[in-house]
């Protein structure tokens, strides 16, 4: 699914909805999009008090899944949402976290750049999700370049990720098409092109006005 530039809120409400038909679509959905507005996301269990004093960006939505504050401008930013049944979903977290980067690490490798995956935590600035890197946490150049942030409830698994800085001279569609690439090479994985039908878009709509569109809700802890 790739969902070119969207709205902050939008973009949280579609990733939630995903999440919430996993179990009903009962295979992986992988979703690309951008951002139409600088904007930051932060972790479900954070604080905000501690996010707007972090960050000038605006608006801030607290994400459905973990992690720390990430900001949003010009990243590349993706999505996977796993039904309960498929053997992804039973992964420990630590697991999961570093098979996706291993699968983003062979993208790269596709597009010829040579990345790694970190080895131990090497946290700069604690709840910040690039100022240094956490394990398996991907590197170029010795920096960190992709970071992510799982939730999994009784409906699936969902991971949101985010690749900044891209490397020079690569674009989006070419990476974009190196991921599904790396996905068939490494996991046999088959692709079909979906699109959001009425009913995942009216709960994303739900989920945009009545949460992720509203300050109690990102201001609530």
């Amino acid at each position: 699914m790739d969902s070119g530039l969207c709205g902050a809120a939008w973009n949280m409400a579609l990733d939630e909805a995903l999440l919430l038909g996993a179990a009903e679509q009962g295979r992986p959905v992988l979703r690309f999009y951008g951002w139409n507005e600088p904007a930051a996301t932060f972790g479900y269990f954070q604080h905000y008090a501690d996010i707007e004093r972090w960050t000038l960006l605006r608006p801030l939505l607290r994400r459905p899944t973990g992690g720390g504050l990430v900001p949003h401008q010009a990243d590349w930013t993706y999505s996977v949402a796993i039904p309960p049944r498929h053997p992804w979903y039973r992964l420990q977290a630590v697991l999961s976290y570093q098979r996706l980067h291993e699968w983003i690490r062979s993208s790269m490798a596709l597009l010829n750049i040579a990345s790694e995956l970190c080895p131990e935590t090497r946290k700069e600035i604690p709840g910040r999700c690039f100022a240094g890197a956490e394990k398996f946490d991907l590197l170029w150049r010795g920096r960190k370049m992709a970071g992510a942030a799982q939730r999994r409830t009784k409906n699936g698994l969902l991971i949101q990720g985010s690749l900044q800085p891209q490397p020079p001279g690569i674009p989006r569609a070419a990476w974009q098409k190196a991921v599904c690439e790396a996905a068939t090479r490494d996991f046999q994985a088959q692709w079909e092109p979906v699109a959001p039908d009425a009913s995942l878009v009216h709960s994303a709509e739900e989920l945009a006005a009545e949460k992720y569109a509203r300050a109690p809700y990102n201001q609530r802890r």
